[in-house]
């Protein structure tokens, strides 16, 4: 029976819970924009910085320690998640994130830098992940693209910034500068979720174990091939974040300042394509632009072999070409994955996390016997272009979700 008091109570709480659910993810982007710039400042730094103390091969090793101490944290996200609440990992993620910051920008102990190192490399992805859950909690599956979208664009801006700066915060204190510098934006996310969110409710987290939220998401066709395509996204990441930097210091000769400007010209697709994309998305759905994604980031990262000589926007054009495929490829499999699961599979959103820190296993251990046998470091780019054209394969095999 029609009941025009309910109807009214209804609309009200449907617009309060809308209001609400908006006002809480404008904080997280706020969040994720802070936290986006510090590791922004640093990831493209950290082996240039770590080979002022050893060799590339000690380098790619810290990398599959870093990426197996996250896998741990991993297998028990869920667990930790139900015993301590969202917002208290994320604050306590903080706190260790900000001390490996520091202990990176003042240490000269070796083993005291590779702990931080390792700390600082679990901390960023298990904030990662606790910011995902926040985001998923205050999204509906009809938004997910355009949310998905704006989230990632406004922390890719975060990544443009701080490539911006970072030439010149390097030029006047050093490397380590720019971890102390880090320090302090980790410290205003801490400052943040401590202010923010005392009232949030968790949602009932899944008891199931690790191995089943594994099997379950490998059993699922479209949530294994959407974790190829990540996987082949983030191993794409970990290799150019580990190597272009050095390959383009040391081989081709260009400075700080000059690589600055064209990591700055290279992440610009991630702030203009990722919400236009994501709107997009969630009415034509993800397959044909994952596809195109694939085929540009193919053709562009190919082409890196080819290019010996130092200019500075020939090699900004052709990074700039390999992010608009890879801006694709994000906002496509992040918009695609979400749609598939809710908050409360935080299981099988950690085993899709797992990505970034798998990716960093599979990347160094992959080109070790690579920079043995070939002469120079622009092969790994033909051979990272190969391995590319299998998440095209699995692209091309998924079915658009609703």
């Amino acid at each position: 029976m029609y009941n025009p008091v309910v109807e009214l109570w209804e609309s009200l709480t449907t617009g309060y819970n809308k209001t609400y659910m908006k006002h809480q993810r404008k904080i997280i982007y706020l969040a994720g924009f802070i936290f986006s710039i510090p590791i922004a400042l640093t990831s493209y730094i950290n082996s240039s910085f770590l080979q002022l103390f050893t060799n590339q091969y000690t380098i790619a090793l810290l990398y599959v320690l870093a990426s197996l101490g996250t896998l741990v944290v991993l297998v028990t996200i869920a667990r930790i998640l139900r015993q301590f609440g969202n917002r208290t990992v994320t604050i306590a993620t903080g706190v260790i994130s900000l001390v490996s910051f520091l202990v990176l920008g003042l240490a000269n102990n070796f083993f005291l830098l590779a702990l931080a190192f390792t700390l600082y490399f679990v901390s960023f992805n298990i904030l990662w992940l606790c910011l995902d859950i926040f985001i998923e909690d205050f999204s509906k599956n009809s938004q997910t693209g355009s949310i998905r979208g704006l989230y990632l664009s406004i922390t890719s801006l975060a990544w443009v910034i701080a490539q911006v700066v970072s030439g010149s915060v390097i030029a006047k204190s050093s490397l380590r500068g720019a971890y102390v510098l880090s320090a302090l934006f980790i410290l205003l996310v801490i400052a943040i979720f401590s202010m923010f969110f005392k009232d949030y409710k968790d949602a009932p987290y899944k008891k199931t174990s690790f191995i089943r939220g594994v099997k379950s998401s490998l059993t699922n066709k479209n949530i294994s091939k959407i974790y190829l395509v990540n996987l082949l996204l983030k191993f794409f990441y970990a290799w150019m974040v580990i190597y272009m930097p050095i390959y383009l210091h040391t081989h081709i000769g260009f400075d700080w300042s000059e690589i600055g400007v064209i990591f700055s010209i290279m992440l610009i697709p991630f702030v203009v394509m990722e919400y236009p994309l994501g709107k997009l998305s969630d009415r034509i759905g993800e397959k044909k632009m994952l596809i195109a994604g694939f085929v540009v980031a193919i053709l562009a990262t190919g082409a890196l072999s080819f290019i010996n000589l130092p200019i500075l926007y020939l090699f900004a054009a052709v990074l700039f070409l390999t992010r608009v495929g890879a801006a694709t490829i994000e906002v496509m499999s992040e918009t695609y994955f979400f749609k598939l699961v809710e908050e409360e599979d935080a299981e099988i959103i950690g085993f899709f996390r797992n990505t970034t820190p798998l990716s960093y296993i599979i990347a160094p251990l992959l080109a070790i016997p690579v920079l043995y046998f070939t002469p120079s470091l622009k092969y790994l780019f033909m051979i990272l272009a190969a391995f590319l054209s299998m998440g095209l394969l699995a692209s091309l095999r998924l079915r658009d979700v609703k």
